[in-house]
């Protein structure tokens, strides 16, 4: 098992190594640009060889880069959709340039033409991508809550679209522990039917990472709203469950908590250090705070 965190790269992109070390963290998800535009800076070199130094120092991995939001390679939109596709194929470069093992994608929203048409958009451009960039890295289908035309709240759908990629070794699976819950799988009181279903229907094989986040929003409310561990619907009940469950604990766990204080990410860490049993946090790790805001 390794913890980590959704990392800043604000400033200089290696500084977000230093953060996920003072946070006590062994992996990390990062953006690579600007999750919320389309112009994108060219990553330095320099910079880029002294991140993928600094990670290899501080022995943190996997590394998970993840998929700006503005991207849909599901929208029926032909002038997104291509943008998508270009945009797609310039961010998986990059992730690979900053030694990337995954990829994180959302599956993108169908904006009302109707999922199989979405699913259908998604897997065309997804296998577009894969040709043109030729990954190292392995893409990771995220799951989602299911809010307005999202696609992705079912395990049937990541399986339809695995199905129809041409080159499944790239593909894997990322489970989000609030969105999985709010589309309705309940990991609260049936964890091991929840885990049963998904092996049934996509493979445990394909399950690769976890977002480890509690939920804001009720089970089956569609409603994306990531809460502290513990603190929201799921509960540490559950959490120590899943974090020590014999067919999740080998996976790496990302948490993408809030960040309201330059203490919550230590203090998500503690807690999940604790409900799975694990050394608490030294003092080394906890001594320059604010990097959990900067």
């Amino acid at each position: 098992m390794r913890l980590g965190f959704q990392v800043s790269i604000r400033a200089k992109i290696y500084e977000a190594v230093d953060r996920a070390k003072e946070l006590g963290a062994e992996t990390m998800q990062i953006f690579s640009r600007n999750p919320r535009g389309w112009q994108v800076l060219e990553l330095d070199r320099d910079d880029t060889q002294d991140f993928k130094n600094r990670r290899k120092r501080e022995n943190i991995f996997p590394l998970f880069v993840h998929i700006p939001y503005l991207i849909n390679i599901a929208s029926p939109d032909k002038r997104l959709y291509v943008k998508s596709i270009n945009a797609y194929v310039e961010d998986i470069m990059r992730a690979d340039l900053l030694g990337a093992e995954f990829f994180v994608t959302h599956l993108g929203n169908h904006m009302g033409k109707g999922e199989e048409n979405g699913i259908k958009r998604f897997k065309d451009a997804l296998n577009i991508v894969i040709a043109k960039s030729n990954p190292k890295l392995t893409i990771l289908l995220e799951t989602t809550a299911g809010s307005g035309s999202s696609l992705g709240y079912r395990f049937e759908q990541i399986a339809s679209i695995i199905d129809r990629i041409e080159h499944k070794e790239k593909i894997g699976v990322c489970l989000d522990t609030q969105h999985v819950y709010a589309a309705g799988y309940n990991i609260v009181n049936d964890l091991n039917g929840t885990i049963r279903t998904f092996d049934g229907i996509i493979g445990i094989n394909k399950l690769m990472a976890i977002h480890l986040n509690d939920s804001k929003s009720a089970l089956g409310s569609h409603v994306d709203r990531h809460e502290h561990i513990g603190k929201g619907k799921i509960g540490l009940s559950a959490f120590q469950k899943i974090l020590n469950h014999p067919k999740l604990k080998h996976l790496p766990f990302v948490m993408e908590t809030p960040k309201r204080t330059a203490e919550d990410d230590f203090n998500n860490m503690k807690i999940v250090r604790k409900l799975c049993k694990m050394k608490p946090l030294t003092s080394k790790c906890v001594a320059r705070r604010h990097f959990a805001t900067k």
